[in-house]
């Protein structure tokens, strides 16, 4: 009988403070938004590569401030009148294009009387802004930088992840894990849980040769 490879995926990433684990990559970059209140202009940019936590780091600020979380590219969109005041965090800023008047309006709306966080691969002088004072306001924002996440944050997750599914893994499958997943802990989570999942399908346990089977399968699509 052929067994179905089951990827027991989560429909969402966890995405809360308690969730969030610290590292030397992030710790000045929580420290940032935790301290919110004291954000000059009422602002932070937050930079960093892909998978460093931006969004994590967003989601935690928003879930302590009530703040509405927001696209950069479907800003547009949104009706910026009715945020007078709020605290906003708009996501991948980078992205904004044509949308910048919009952004502009937000900033001045928001920042009156709530705060605004963003969050971006790069500083704004890199997003090929075509509104000079849009340009000026965000160059005059706190930055908070995370860098990926290293060997030591990586393996302290996994170790974690496994050991809430309460699955025993010999200590050499950690390195082999981390040398080959995405520099990410969401992909951490979801190596874990297609791990697990895999494992129970087969009725074997999580070995390096089944991460390898597994590894692969992600790899080639």
């Amino acid at each position: 009988m052929t067994r179905q490879l089951a990827f027991d995926l989560p429909g969402t990433e966890a995405l809360t403070r308690a969730d969030f684990f610290v590292a030397p990559s992030n710790a000045l970059a929580l420290q940032a938004v935790e301290g919110w209140r004291d954000w000059p202009g009422h602002k932070l940019l937050l930079i960093g590569p892909e998978g460093s936590g931006k969004t994590h780091l967003a989601h935690v600020w928003a879930e302590a401030t009530g703040a509405v979380i927001l696209q950069a590219s479907a800003l547009a969109g949104v009706d910026i009148a009715a945020l007078a005041g709020r605290s906003v965090a708009v996501e991948d800023a980078q992205e904004i294009g044509a949308a910048e008047a919009a952004l502009f309006h937000l900033h001045n709306v928001v920042t009156a009387g709530g705060a605004l966080l963003l969050t971006a691969p790069a500083p704004p002088r890199d997003w090929g802004l075509q509104l000079p004072d849009l340009l000026s306001r965000l160059q005059t924002a706190q930055v908070a930088r995370l860098d990926s996440p290293d060997d030591g944050l990586l393996s302290a997750v996994l170790i974690k992840l496994f050991a809430d599914r309460q699955v025993a893994v010999a200590p050499n499958l950690i390195p082999y894990l981390v040398s080959r997943m995405p520099r990410s802990v969401g992909a951490a989570r979801a190596l874990v849980a297609a791990l697990d999942s895999h494992a129970l399908a087969l009725g074997r346990p999580v070995t390096r040769a089944l991460a390898g089977e597994v590894l692969d399968r992600v790899e080639n699509g």
